[in-house]
Formats: C-alpha cells, sequence, structure tokens
C-alpha cells in the first residue's frame, strides 16, 4: 500500500475495525491493483477491558471507544469520503448491552455500528491478506489474533482465488487471556499449562480436516495477521521503531518465534513497555499472544509462517470495492 493524496475525482472509501483491543481505521481509493491508502488511524482503545468477567462494556472503556470513534469520524468528513463501512467484532457480541453502545456511537458521532459474526470476521481476514499466499501450495492456514477471540481458516489456496473449507472462532484472544489466565502467564509452568489449554481447543478444529496429514506432503503454508505476529516480526528484526514495509510478507521460522517469545518472557512489564515495537499498551498483553501462537505452532509444525500486517480493514475496503466494479475501474 501507497500513501498518496487524495483525489477530487476518485471515490473515497473507509473502512474501520472496532475491536476489543484496537479502533483500526484505513481510507483508500480504488486503484488497478486494488487501493492506494489516504489516511489511517489506529488507537488502542481497550473496549474489551474486563469484559471476560463482567459481560458488559465498562462505561469507562466505551467512552475512550467513542472518543477515537468521534476522531475516525471528523477525518472522514474532512477528507470527503463517498463510502464508509464500521465493523465490530467480539467485544461487541460478547457484551449484553452492545445495542446501548451502538445507540451511543450513533449519537456521538454519525457513524452505524454493523457487528459482525466470527465467520464473516473471518472471511475478511481473509479476504485482506489472500494476496500473500503463496501459488505454489495448495493449502494454507490461516489465523488472527485478536484481542478478544482468535480466528483459524483452514483455506483451499486455487488458482481463482482462496475457498474456505472450515473456520473456528475461539472465545479468546490476548486482552481475555490476559485477563483471565495472567497469572500463569507470569512463570514458565502456567505459560505451558495456557499454551496446552490452548491446543486442546483447537483439537476439534484439527480433527475435523486432518491438517496434521497435510503437513507431510508439504502442501500447506501458515499465515497470520495480528498484532502478535507483527510483533514478533519486528522483534526479530531488532527494529528500533516498528517499520510496516519490513514486516508486512516477512517469513518467520518457528525457531525465530521461540527465541523472540523466550526474549519476551524474560522482560518484566516495564521492559517490555519500554521496548519502541511493543510499547505500554501492549506489554502485558504480547505475551498471552505468543501462548496462543505457539498451541497452533505444537499442533501444527510446519516449521515457518508468513506475516501479514494487514487483515480486516483491508478486507472490507476491497469487499466495498468489488461491490461497485464500475465505478471502481473508472477511478483506478
Amino acid at each position: 500500500m501507497t500513501f498518496v493524496p487524495p483525489s477530487p475525482c476518485a471515490s473515497l472509501y473507509a473502512a474501520l475495525d472496532l475491536g476489543t483491543n484496537n479502533c483500526r481505521m484505513l481510507v483508500a481509493r480504488p486503484a488497478a491493483d486494488g487501493f492506494r491508502v489516504v489516511d489511517c488511524f489506529s488507537r488502542i482503545t481497550r473496549l474489551g477491558e474486563g469484559l471476560a468477567a463482567s459481560g458488559r462494556l465498562s462505561d469507562e472503556a466505551m467512552a475512550r471507544t467513542i472518543d477515537a470513534l468521534g476522531l475516525c469520524a471528523d477525518r472522514m468528513d474532512r477528507i470527503g469520503v463517498d463510502h464508509a463501512r464500521l465493523v465490530a467484532t467480539e467485544a461487541c457480541r460478547r457484551a449484553v448491552n452492545h445495542g446501548d453502545f451502538a445507540r451511543r456511537v450513533h449519537d456521538a458521532t454519525g457513524l452505524d455500528l454493523e457487528i459482525i459474526t466470527a465467520d464473516e470476521e473471518a472471511a475478511l481476514a481473509l479476504a485482506g491478506c489472500a494476496s500473500l499466499l503463496s501459488t505454489d501450495r495448495p493449502w494454507a492456514l490461516v489465523f488472527d489474533i485478536g484481542g478478544g477471540s482468535t480466528e483459524l481458516l483452514w483455506v483451499a489456496n486455487q488458482p481463482e482465488g482462496p475457498v474456505i473449507e472450515g473456520v473456528v472462532s475461539l472465545p479468546l484472544g490476548v486482552v481475555t487471556l490476559a485477563e483471565t489466565r495472567g497469572a500463569d502467564l507470569a512463570d514458565e509452568a502456567g505459560y505451558g499449562r495456557v499454551v496446552a489449554d490452548v491446543a486442546r481447543r483447537l483439537a476439534p478444529f484439527e480433527a475435523r480436516h486432518s491438517i496434521a496429514d497435510a503437513l507431510a506432503d508439504g502442501t500447506v503454508q501458515m499465515l497470520g495477521t495480528s498484532g502478535t505476529v507483527t510483533t514478533l516480526a519486528a522483534l526479530h528484526l531488532d527494529l528500533d521503531r516498528y517499520d510496516r514495509t519490513l514486516v508486512d510478507g516477512l517469513t518467520l521460522s518457528f525457531r525465530d518465534i521461540a527465541t523472540v517469545t523466550r526474549r519476551l518472557a524474560a522482560m518484566d512489564t516495564q521492559q517490555r513497555a519500554r521496548h519502541p515495537c511493543v510499547g505500554p499498551e501492549r506489554a502485558d498483553l504480547v505475551v498471552a499472544g505468543c501462548a496462543i501462537l505457539e498451541s497452533m505452532c505444537r499442533l501444527w509444525p510446519l516449521g515457518s509462517l508468513r506475516v501479514a500486517d494487514r487483515g480486516v480493514r483491508e478486507g472490507v475496503l476491497l469487499t466495498m470495492m468489488r461491490a461497485a466494479p464500475a465505478l471502481a475501474e473508472g477511478t483506478a
């Protein structure tokens, strides 16, 4: 993706992904090879903070998130967005007061909140990162470790495009796992128990699709789209500051992942917070993401995965643009 100034003759599309931990927006215009980014926004709001225990979105979390959404609405108005879609995921799916939150969002910002299903979220994540799939392997494991849930897809990588053969959504992500198993994650033995527990929850998905049987043939690839894998990639590269151009599309070996995970586990929260590629807002969450990822690596020892710094937002943009092909062709 390339940043370009807005063109007065091109339709502008905005995609906003409201997750358990992050509020992220992309504004782009169609192009022959996909789209060109005009503006972007990202803020950690922790909308799902405390949700695992209470079942509700807290007033403080809703207020933080509405502030961020207000900034997004202002930017869309200023740029002159023509088409927009705001999708909300696991935190809003689970919260008993999601309807009240949606009304508050609309009243404060004018934005309409669309709460999508786990299957829809998985499909959008795949649409956003499918271009990173290697054409020489006919099967793919694609995963998205979020704040409140983790989606895993078994994908037939066909010449005409990827086809989802199976999908599972675990109701745990970096926020929910850190809140419910934080004490376990703090020591080696407890961390191992968490990894084993997540692997057990993935076992029915493995049994349904016999994925392990396909590994020996060398026909399977793994693609990960999440803050966990992009953070691990940045740490592996020893970046002084996060650089998407170096991370997106990078191949990480499982050995590299294990090395970086050990580095993170050896740090305390303050040390992780000081690292420029982790920061204070993710310092208490990144080890939870490592545990989820390690469970997948153990269950499906492919040896490497490809990192995607793209996902639901990009999927929303592409699906909106494809729904208006004549408009897209005219502005390419």
